[in-house]
């Protein structure tokens, strides 16, 4: 484990460091809470590292137009004891982008799941959609596409390679507009998996920013390929600044399970971020939780 530590550090060191035609960025974020967390049978205070990650990406131009993209990035747990298990692999690819569009090659997240935006307010939170909803994958061995925009339209496929079982899986969506609503007033997305880690799941979203408040909703309907258990529900957000400070919420169902987050974030600086929020999930088959939290994130 040691010697593979070593060889990360040393190829993202080597990758910044080496004199190259385009030079790459070193990236990443350090996001850390101290919180009490309560899954229904046990209450204990822990610190926890919330995808604290680091990478390097770049882009370099070729002939006839194209260029080639990268991606190497990691999950590093800087709150774990033993230190055994606080390096896990992201997004790590290479690709080609053009006039056609774009296609990457490698371990990428699903147009899926990358079609939610930036409307999940506390993905790598306890409050991450991922808790309740199907969807929410990284794949190996996976290819995708992507048109280019036009008319502020995208259409992007992501095709998963199983090489154990000699199968495929695909994930395809179209989205109108900026996530970021920079761009655009609004942002809309529609998306599908078909048997993406045993589930169909078709995920509708939908953005836009009404007197300052910006403003989220989803809604999925997932099918388990095996037992053809179907389930829908619909997550809101909203998401209002005032000053350094933000004030949100987000509200989420899956058939009679749901999950409530109110929070409150305060920037300190470009970079550095300081933010609180309590999560309370309401399950039908199992024990209630919630979680309390006090944070820090530093960005890169």
């Amino acid at each position: 484990m040691k010697m593979y530590k070593s060889l990360v550090a040393a190829s993202i060191i080597s990758a910044v460091a080496a004199p190259v035609a385009a030079d790459p960025t070193l990236y990443g974020k350090v996001n850390v809470t101290v919180q009490n967390s309560d899954d229904g049978t046990e209450s204990k205070t822990e610190l926890k590292s919330n995808a604290s990650r680091l990478g390097v990406k770049g882009e370099y131009e070729l002939d006839g137009g194209l260029s080639v993209i990268y991606k190497y990035e990691f999950q590093v747990d800087v709150t774990d004891e033993s230190g055994e298990q606080n390096i896990k692999s992201r997004n790590q690819y290479i690709g080609l982008r053009g006039a056609f569009g774009e296609v990457i090659l490698g371990r990428n997240d699903t147009v899926l799941k990358q079609s939610q935006g930036k409307f999940d307010i506390y993905s790598d939170q306890e409050a991450d959609i991922k808790k309740l909803w199907s969807g929410e994958n990284r794949m190996s061995d996976s290819i995708t596409y992507k048109t280019p925009e036009i008319n502020n339209f995208q259409f992007g496929v992501s095709y998963i390679i199983d090489e154990d079982n000699d199968d495929s899986a695909t994930s395809m969506s179209l989205t109108y507009g900026d996530s970021g609503l920079k761009k655009t007033e609004y942002y809309a997305a529609i998306a599908m998996d078909n048997e993406v880690k045993g589930y169909d799941v078709t995920r509708l979203t939908v953005g836009t920013k009404i007197s300052g408040v910006v403003i989220g909703a989803m809604y999925q309907s997932q099918e388990e390929v095996e037992t053809g258990e179907d389930k829908s529900g619909f997550m809101l957000s909203a998401k209002y600044k005032v000053g350094d400070y933000s004030l949100n919420g987000q509200f989420q169902t899956i058939e009679d399970d749901s999950g409530f987050t109110l929070g409150a974030d305060r920037k300190l600086g470009k970079n550095t971020t300081a933010f609180a929020y309590y999560t309370t999930f309401n399950f039908d088959m199992d024990e209630d939780e919630s979680y309390l939290a006090i944070g820090l994130e530093q960005k890169f």
